[in-house]
């Protein structure tokens, strides 16, 4: 009782349109059809070999892994049908199939824990997980991919798509760490098998190119001359309250809410890793705050970058917030004669390096940073008093102003 499983192409009645590839079973001269949802153009498929083609060559077309993973499937549930020693038919093999393919799929799934995530107004997670399923998408040209077909040559083939687009290897590592992160959540979700797709691309961070600036030139653009008018000031103001405050992220700072301020310093939870901070107020911090007082007076903020209080609001307009200040950071580093330009995570950099080269302990400086990935550090901080933080961030704050009276 042999059963036979062929792969066909149905082209389109319609010319240049796509055709839909279907599977055909066949047992004791049965046939039953099972439709796919894989649409090729009639030059993508060769019917001799009974697989998707790609006018690269050298490349497989992922949706003939697709194609191999469902074939597979259907093998499996014949030999599982033949070992119960019972006769069956060709229709008990195409709905087991169905049964099991009725799942949800990889994009819907990353769809579902986009959602979640904006219900919980983890915005910025929610929008990385965006712009991945958007490139996954585009690999996948359209259309849903079941967990089963989630294989190691497929996450291969995903990797080598985005390196022949030009996709920076820290880019397309940052794609990898999202997708893993989905799956690992999939098969906690039972939707699929556990597995590790991953194993053959690279997920790692490549080191960037050094991003920070000196003292001298902190001080110097603490000092510049600039209109009054203007956002170039308060840009220069952020960068400066933000080295101040041992790098402080700017989608924190935007946040920074007046009830943050309070017993001499201010706390806040850090929104990419949900670590507590506490930052004593030493005097520059106080005078960029009291210098914005007057224009934040009718919102709950610190500075005048947000103004809605709705989360999904605020964050659009910290998603403004941020490029405007890039571009601004790019005009003050031009007035500062620098080649290498500022930005974001310039005063972050540049704070770490700064506590570096006052032979500030590395533990206290991750600790001041708030990182928290390396496991080993983070255990040895946890006893790590707030004071010993806020003694080393003043040693480098009384620096700056010496370089500043200089």
């Amino acid at each position: 009782m042999i059963t036979s499983v062929k792969v066909k192409f149905r082209a389109s009645r319609v010319s240049g349109k796509a055709g839909t590839i279907y599977y055909q079973l066949t047992h004791l001269r049965r046939t039953r059809c099972i439709t796919t949802g894989i649409r090729l153009m009639p030059g993508e498929w060769d019917a001799s070999a009974q697989r998707a083609v790609s006018p690269e060559p050298g490349r497989v077309p992922v949706w003939q892994c697709r194609i191999e993973c469902d074939v597979d499937r259907l093998h499996r549930i014949i030999r599982d049908l033949g070992r119960e020693g019972r006769p069956y038919t060709v229709d008990e093999v195409a709905d087991r199939f169905c049964a099991q393919s009725c799942g949800v799929g990889v994009t819907a799934f990353m769809r579902e824990q986009i959602a979640q995530l904006t219900a919980d107004n983890r915005l910025g997670t929610a929008r990385n997980y965006t712009r991945t399923l958007r490139s996954f998408s585009g690999f996948l040209g359209g259309g849903e991919l079941p967990f089963a077909a989630f294989t190691e040559r497929l996450v291969e083939e995903y990797n080598a798509y985005l390196l022949r687009r030009g996709v920076v290897r820290n880019t397309v590592s940052f794609y990898m760490r999202i997708l893993r992160s989905v799956y690992n959540k999939a098969v906690r979700r039972r939707l699929a098998e556990p597995a590790s797709p991953f194993g053959g691309v690279y997920t790692g961070v490549d080191r960037t190119r050094k991003r920070a600036i000196d003292e001298r030139l902190i001080a110097r653009l603490k000092s510049l001359d600039l209109p009054v008018s203007g956002a170039l000031p308060l840009a220069r103001d952020l960068f400066v309250f933000s080295y101040c405050m041992r790098g402080m992220a700017f989608v924190d700072m935007a946040f920074l809410r007046k009830k943050d301020m309070r017993d001499g310093a201010i706390h806040y939870v850090r929104r990419k890793t949900g670590q507590r901070m506490t930052v004593h107020l030493e005097p520059c911090m106080r005078e960029i705050i009291g210098r914005y007082a007057p224009r934040t007076r009718d919102t709950p903020y610190l500075f005048p970058v947000l103004t809605a209080e709705d989360p999904a609001r605020a964050y659009a307009q910290y998603q403004v917030a941020l490029n405007y200040y890039n571009r601004l950071l790019k005009k003050l580093a031009s007035l500062l004669g620098l080649d290498s330009g500022l930005s974001s995570y310039t005063s972050r950099h540049s704070w770490a390096t700064a506590a570096r080269n006052h032979n500030v302990p590395l533990p206290v400086i991750s600790a001041g940073m708030g990182h928290t990935s390396e496991r080993t550090t983070q255990i040895y901080l946890s006893a790590l008093e707030t004071s010993v933080i806020d003694s080393a961030n003043r040693k480098i704050l009384a620096s700056l102003n010496r370089c500043v009276s200089c």
